[in-house]
């Protein structure tokens, strides 16, 4: 695949099939995610895939939890705000969230990515970036979540044998399926309005109508 079908296309695919994904697509997967940049090449992470179906279902109470938690929390006024102003982009994504909240134990493989000594992410969401890569390139749908971490941190410790104690943190959960729906580019802002060049607030020079990539 080209690269930059995969790069324009890999978006949360949240709704996917329960048919299961081949082993030799979670070694891809996998040894793409470990040569990602490593700050100071320490490699300090762990990848933990779940595909037993009592242990994702388990998972999947744990994060219809975290869902309804966030939907009370942080979503609150942006669904609030997306319903009363009929924003249907944002309402789309909500309802696709909450598939995923409904469904997850159908959910055929879920990865769980491990860090520590790595308070901000930045040797730790490479490497999640580039197993949802190479998913992509399987044809493989991805959804990265970290609700799980942050409000089921230790219960999903206790379920999958995490030893905190040592430190270790979940940065992400990454749901992985075959797509019930078609891949394609997703919708963004114009990326000049969101560029500043030189100094904050200073347009760039430059202008993108639609997208570089096209197909």
């Amino acid at each position: 695949m080209d690269i930059y079908e995969a790069l324009y296309t890999t978006r949360a695919m949240r709704r996917v099939k329960s048919d299961p994904v081949p082993q030799d697509v979670v070694k891809s997967m996998l040894d793409a995610a470990v040569r990602s940049p490593s700050g100071g090449n320490s490699q300090n992470w762990r990848w933990l895939t779940v595909t037993d179906r009592s242990t994702v279902k388990e998972l999947g109470r744990l994060y219809a939890e975290a869902w309804a938690e966030l939907n009370a929390t942080f979503y609150k006024g942006r669904r609030e705000t997306a319903e009363a102003s009929g924003d249907d982009a944002t309402l789309r994504v909500l309802s696709s969230a909450q598939w995923l909240a409904d469904n997850f134990e159908k959910i055929p493989l879920v990865v769980l990515a491990f860090h520590r000594n790595d308070p901000s992410g930045a040797s730790i969401y490479p490497g999640v970036w580039s197993l949802m890569l190479a998913a992509r390139s399987h044809g493989v749908g991805t959804t990265l979540t970290t609700v799980l971490g942050t409000f089921k941190s230790k219960e999903v410790a206790e379920l999958l044998g995490v030893p905190l104690d040592k430190g270790w943190q979940n940065a992400a959960a990454v749901s992985c399926g075959y797509p019930l729906g078609r891949w394609g580019l997703a919708e963004r802002a114009p990326v000049h309005d969101v560029v500043f060049e030189e100094r904050w607030g200073e347009a760039p020079e430059w202008t993108v109508n639609g997208s570089l990539w096209n197909g």
